[in-house]
C-alpha cells in the first residue's frame, strides 16, 4: 500500500490538469452517496465522511475534519486523510494527505465553475476569507482567466496580508483589503470560503455582471451571502442533490419562499459536458455553491495514484 504525503499530492495535481481532469471525469459513471455529518463534540466541529466508487474499478474514503475553532489558534481548520481501495479485490492501494486533496479538488471544482461562468473580460478577482482554501482559490482562479488584479479581503486584516504573502511566493501577486464593499465593487469574479455562520455579503454590494462562488458553507444553518441574493442571480451547484440538502445560502432562500429548488440551472457536471454560454446577459450575477462531493475526491485520488504508477514509483 502506498502513502502520498501532503507534498506528493500537491505534485501531481497542478491545477491546469486537475481542473480538466475534474471536467472529464464527472461525464464518467461515479457513485456518489451523500456524505455522513457528525459532530463529536455537540458544536461546530464536524466530521464528514465521503465515499465514491467507480464499480470494478476503485473506491474512495474520505474522513475530513473540520474545526472552526482552530483559526484562533493559528491551526488550519480543515484536516483529512483519503483511503483508495481497489474494487477488484477489496485491498487498499493508498493512504493520501486529505486536507491537500480536499483543498485542491475544492478549488479546483470552483475554479472550474468560474471558467463556464465568469465573462470572458473578467479582471478582478477577490478571495473573501483567509482560511486554508484561500491561496488555493486564488491560484486554481488565475490558472483558468488572465486576472490583472486579485485582491483577498478577510476580518483579520493580518491574515490577509499573510495570504498575499503566500500568494507572492508562488508567483502570484495580490492585494490585501480591508473594505469588503469596496472590494465587491470591484470584483468581475468572487471566491468566498469560510466558516461563516451568518452572511456577510450583503445583496445589495453584489453588482451586476459579478460571478461567486460560494464554497465555504456546507451546512443547512451556515452562510457566506444574504439568502435573498439567490432571486437576484442565474443560480448554478457543485452537485444538485447535495446543495439541496446541504447549501445554507439555498436551502435558506428556498425555505424563505424566495427561490424554488428548480432555481438551480445545472451543476457541476452539465457545466462541464454542455460548451455554451450559460449566462443570460453580461449583466447577469451567476452564483456558485459548492457543498463537495465525494466524485470529485475520486477523480484526484485516482489523478494521484496514476501519476505515480507512471513515473513507476
Amino acid at each position: 500500500m502506498q502513502f502520498f504525503d501532503q507534498t506528493a499530492v500537491a505534485q501531481a495535481l497542478p491545477y491546469p490538469a486537475l481542473i480538466d481532469a475534474l471536467a472529464a471525469g464527472l461525464q464518467l459513471p461515479i457513485a456518489s452517496p451523500l456524505r455522513s455529518h457528525y459532530e463529536p463534540n455537540g458544536d461546530a466541529s464536524t466530521v464528514l465522511i465521503m465515499p465514491a466508487w467507480r464499480p470494478q474499478h476503485m473506491m474512495g474514503v474520505k474522513m475530513v475534519s473540520i474545526w472552526p475553532g482552530n483559526a484562533a489558534l493559528g491551526q488550519s481548520a480543515v484536516s483529512g486523510v483519503y483511503v483508495l481501495i481497489s474494487c477488484a479485490n477489496g485491498k487498499p492501494l493508498a493512504v493520501l494527505d486529505g486536507t491537500e486533496l480536499t483543498l485542491r479538488r475544492t478549488a479546483a471544482a470552483a475554479a472550474l465553475a468560474a471558467r463556464m461562468l465568469a465573462r470572458k473580460s473578467s479582471q478582478t478577482l477577490a478571495i473573501l476569507g483567509t482560511g486554508s482554501l484561500s491561496a488555493p482559490l486564488a491560484l486554481a482562479h488565475a490558472s483558468v482567466m488572465d486576472f490583472k488584479t486579485i485582491l483577498v479581503w478577510g476580518r483579520d486584516a493580518n491574515k490577509a496580508r499573510a495570504v498575499v504573502h503566500s500568494l507572492a511566493l508562488q508567483g502570484i501577486r495580490a492585494q490585501a483589503s480591508d473594505d469588503l464593499q469596496a472590494t465587491l465593487a470591484q470584483a468581475d469574479v468572487v471566491a468566498a470560503a469560510s466558516t461563516a455562520t451568518a452572511p456577510f455579503i450583503r445583496s445589495d454590494w453584489v453588482r451586476p455582471g459579478t460571478h461567486l462562488g460560494l464554497i465555504g458553507a456546507f451546512t443547512p444553518t451556515m452562510a457566506e451571502a444574504e439568502p435573498a441574493l439567490m432571486p437576484r442571480a442565474q443560480l448554478f451547484a457543485d452537485s444538485r442533490e447535495a446543495v439541496l440538502q446541504k447549501g445554507g445560502e439555498v436551502l435558506q432562500a428556498i425555505q424563505q419562499g424566495l427561490i424554488a429548488p428548480s432555481a438551480i440551472q445545472a451543476e457541476l457536471a452539465e457545466l462541464a459536458a454542455q460548451q455554451q454560454d450559460w449566462r443570460s446577459s453580461d449583466a447577469a450575477i451567476t452564483v456558485f455553491k459548492s457543498v463537495g462531493f465525494a466524485s470529485l475526491d475520486l477523480i484526484a485520488a485516482e489523478m494521484v495514484f496514476q501519476a505515480a504508477a507512471q513515473s513507476g514509483r
